[in-house]
């Protein structure tokens, strides 16, 4: 059954097709005289026809798909949802709807899903830009968009002088794990380990370089025995902690950088006989709703997700409202959030 038409709510309503049109976008101002008996016959005819009005045709005239695009680079990760929560809640606040994208691992499908939404007729793109870092094809694509004056906002932790053409929102880890080692320290914790476990290129390294830099600041060595690179799941991180807790002189601390990693952690250790926090502490990041309920209650860091989300959409529609604004940055800090997972080191 054919769709009905602009046409077709004419004939049914007896009036001609602009008439139909000026009910529909309401956008005559009195300057044409609509009685309201035939606004209603129009409405009437609509109603009965199921005409819903074509999007694409409103975005041309209207100069706005009231859509905005959304990429983050891994949808099994609950803190990644916590950010698209943010943006949408605050995009559907201000009228907008959201076109989500996931850029997964593989490096020519993650330039062809940026491509791809990029030429789409949306109002603007949020996203997390990590993956465009090792792309190159990625990188010229941001450069156009950016020399079409295309509204963009980047989530992202601190890239100095990297992106400093497109709206920022700026958050990372660095100094929350500076004082998450402090506190491991202060514990009696000198033997640390680290699952370091990433699907795309540069997310963790703000928790990984700071971990180095202050075992090296306490004088410790950077036992690469310690260092347990891994893929992003929770089976990844049990097996990795599994290694960890092969060792013949295994940690008494272990961050994982996230909760969900975290949640593998704890397993894994559990499932060789030792308690946490008493024989092993545990750290995670990003603090996912559920870190909050497992047992122990887990230590951890957030970055506040959804509002990291809700700024950013912000950051976007000043940009819509004025195009010439410098380029804006908002910069979130991280907070600290000690549970029962960490504890002294064992003697």
């Amino acid at each position: 059954m054919k769709r009905p038409s602009q046409v077709d709510v004419a004939k049914l309503a007896g009036v001609s097709r602009a008439t139909v049109s000026y009910v529909i976008n309401d956008q005559t101002n009195g300057s044409i005289p609509i009685s309201e008996e035939t606004r209603q016959r129009v409405l009437d005819a609509i109603a009965e026809l199921g005409y819903v009005p074509d999007a694409s045709a409103q975005a041309l005239r209207l100069g706005s798909t009231k859509t905005i695009g959304l990429i983050i680079p891994d949808i099994h990760n609950p803190h990644f949802w916590q950010v698209a929560d943010g943006v949408e809640q605050e995009a559907d606040i201000a009228g907008y709807h959201i076109l989500l994208s996931s850029i997964p691992p593989e490096k020519k499908f993650a330039e062809d899903v940026f491509k791809n939404l990029s030429n789409r007729r949306i109002d603007g793109l949020v996203m997390i830009p990590s993956f465009i870092y090792q792309s190159d094809e990625a990188q010229k694509t941001l450069a156009q968009l950016v020399k079409r004056r295309f509204p963009i906002v980047g989530m992202m932790g601190d890239q100095g002088d990297k992106y400093q053409k497109i709206d920022r929102v700026i958050s990372d880890y660095r100094d929350i794990t500076a004082e998450v080692m402090q506190h491991l320290f202060s514990l009696g914790h000198k033997r640390i380990g680290i699952i370091y476990g990433i699907d795309v290129p540069n997310l963790g390294t703000d928790r990984l370089f700071v971990y180095k830099e202050s075992l090296q600041a306490a004088g410790l060595p950077i036992d690469q025995s310690l260092i347990i690179e891994c893929g992003p799941t929770i089976e990844d991180s049990y097996h990795a902690t599994k290694k960890l807790l092969d060792l013949s002189s295994r940690p008494t601390a272990v961050l994982a950088i996230n909760d969900l990693l975290a949640v593998g952690a704890l397993r894994a250790i559990k499932d060789f006989g030792l308690d946490v926090p008493r024989d092993i502490s545990l750290f995670g990041y990003d603090d996912m709703p559920m870190s909050k309920f497992l047992v122990p209650r887990l230590s951890t860091a957030s970055k506040d997700g959804e509002k990291i989300g809700r700024e950013a959409i912000g950051l976007l529609l000043a940009r819509l409202n004025d195009p010439e604004l410098p380029p804006q940055e908002v910069r979130l800090p991280a907070r600290l959030i000690l549970r029962e997972s960490t504890g002294p080191a064992p003697e």
